[in-house]
């Protein structure tokens, strides 16, 4: 009898091993920039976030020429799953977004995001650039 529960924990335990592992998906990368128009009121303007990593984590320089920006670093940069959360609180900036994927799985096709700043939300969409085009 002992026997039988020990071999019925083992399977439990490697059947839920392989059901976290199965949820555990690696996502592609997101270093390199991602680019997309900021639309505020009647004015326009490009941004775009270059990506890096650094020991591991990711590191966003935010960049903008519209605004004078070039190159100013992100103080937080999360990414849990597909969402991803950029935080630059000298100028009251926060980007929220979702990671959308092609059809594999295997390719990041855009970012869908939010841009958050002086208690105004705006909607930004962000693509896959080589370098930004500003």
């Amino acid at each position: 009898m002992i026997r039988y529960v020990t071999l019925t924990i083992i399977c439990i335990i490697a059947l839920a091993t392989k059901v976290v592992a199965q949820d555990q998906v690696e996502m592609p990368s997101l270093v390199g920039s991602w680019e997309g128009p900021l639309v505020i009121g009647r004015d326009s303007t490009n941004l775009a976030f270059t990506f890096s990593l650094r020991e591991g984590q990711y590191a966003a320089a935010l960049i903008s020429g519209g605004m004078g920006i070039y190159g100013m670093p992100a103080d937080t940069v999360r990414v849990n799953g597909r969402d991803i959360i950029i935080r630059i609180p000298r100028l009251d900036v926060e980007f929220t977004g979702t990671i959308r994927l092609d059809e594999t799985g295997e390719n990041i096709m855009r970012i869908d995001g939010d841009w958050f700043q002086y208690s105004e939300m705006v909607p930004v969409v962000l693509f896959p650039v080589d370098q930004p085009s500003f």
